[in-house]
């Protein structure tokens, strides 16, 4: 295992997104691994490394807002952009005031976790790259707020505002179990962009979000 961090992340809104919700947008109750593992990314990530979720602190009440919010009809398609590469003459433009639509979505209210997460080195780790360098590099960037690009909570509206966690992590005001249903842990790159999708049960506002063993798909 490689050096673990504590991050504490908050904000106003934040939506990750069920998938098997279609038109309108519906957040699960707490944040996804996926979306913790790239709030890490946006801080610190080189090809060198790889983030890993060990558990996920849930420290407010879970509570839903259902809002409106502006979208687009369409996007452009895979096909014309693989044509406009290819050399082909396309027509790749959007106008976003002429596919405006307004769409509704239940979205979380005022969200506060900590992350717990470790990061390992990959094989196209150099030379210069150890655990040590990485670790004082997030260690920095989280305590004064850096970052490469602003991480957010699972819509670019909203933004999520990290500190590096570096007392014990408070206690939960959520008691007792509540089952999660199933929900994305990851996406597979290497196996055609597979999601992964486990079954976790939150204890005293605790998520053990390590790669899943038992309940999976």
């Amino acid at each position: 295992m490689g050096y673990g961090v504590k991050l504490r992340v908050w904000g106003e809104y934040a939506c990750f997104t069920r998938p098997e919700m279609k038109a309108e947008r519906v957040s699960y109750d707490v944040m996804t691994p996926s979306a913790a593992r790239g709030i890490l990314e946006a801080i610190h990530w080189k090809p060198a490394l790889t983030w890993r979720i060990d558990r996920i602190h849930v420290l407010k009440p879970i509570n839903f807002d259902s809002i409106r919010r502006n979208e687009v009809e369409h996007k452009i398609s895979a096909r014309n952009i693989k044509t406009a590469m290819l050399g082909g003459e396309i027509d790749l433009h959007q106008y976003a005031a002429e596919e405006r639509q307004q769409r509704a979505a239940l979205v979380l209210r005022d969200v506060d976790y900590v992350i717990e997460a470790h990061f390992e080195l990959t094989n196209k780790a150099g030379e210069g790259d150890n655990e040590g360098k990485h670790c004082d590099i997030f260690t920095r960037r989280a305590r004064t707020g850096q970052c490469h690009m602003r991480p957010y909570f699972g819509c670019r509206e909203f933004p999520v505002h990290f500190t590096l966690q570096e007392e014990a992590v408070p206690p939960s005001p959520l008691t007792g179990e509540r089952d999660l249903g199933w929900m994305l842990w990851d996406i597979d790159f290497a196996n055609h962009m597979e999601p992964i999708f486990f079954r976790p049960v939150m204890k005293n506002g605790i998520i053990d979000a390590r790669s899943p063993k038992g309940d999976r798909l």
